[in-house]
């Protein structure tokens, strides 16, 4: 089974933490909480979850992992400041392991420089911001590009799961090369 690590911080949206770390475990793969600081308790803005960072990030790297999850809330605003945080996002993403970012999320993407030339979706806060960093945004539940996976908010987290999910069991798809390298207008 693949061995995933979720990046948090205090604030994190509950259920976009709660979700996928419950989905990605019971499918028997072993999930890491990563943040700051190993040791630390993070809580999420709802209160109702609160979970232990196992591995600080400046201690992580893209060859201890398969797969990323970003869970949104304030939590990502808070990483995007993180030098380390926002090394290890773009090492995932640029070693084409996937990367999944729920709602706020898609802003460690901007930060880690990954965003450009990516069809994606997120809260609609973050839209102009990843437009602006050269992305495609769209209004789905779901939208994957390649290794990059991103979802808009907690209604959508069984859909975001799911895309997680098979692209563990399936690998990480081709992307589709944009128009312009296609020759179409």
């Amino acid at each position: 089974m693949s061995k995933i690590a979720i990046l948090v911080d205090e604030m994190f949206e509950d259920s976009e933490l709660r979700i996928p770390l419950d989905r990605l475990r019971a499918a028997g793969h072993q999930v890491d909480i990563v943040g700051k600081d190993a040791g630390a308790e993070v809580v999420g803005k709802q209160g109702k979850e609160r979970i232990a960072v196992e591995r600080a990030v400046r201690d992580v790297s893209e060859k201890h992992y398969d797969a990323l999850v970003i869970p949104g809330g304030y939590s990502p605003d808070h990483l995007r400041t993180d030098r380390d945080a926002v090394r290890f996002t773009r090492a995932m993403a640029t070693a084409n392991k996937p990367v999944a970012a729920v709602c706020h999320a898609p802003w460690m993407l901007i930060e880690a420089d990954v965003a450009d030339g990516r069809t994606v979706t997120s809260w609609p806060s973050v839209r102009t911001d990843l437009v602006n960093a050269g992305a495609r945004w769209i209004d789905r539940q779901v939208v994957v590009d390649g290794n990059i996976i991103t979802s808009r908010r907690p209604d959508d987290l069984a859909a975001f799961s799911d895309a997680i999910l098979h692209q563990l069991a399936d690998g990480v798809p081709e992307r589709a090369r944009p128009r312009s390298e296609t020759g179409a207008a």
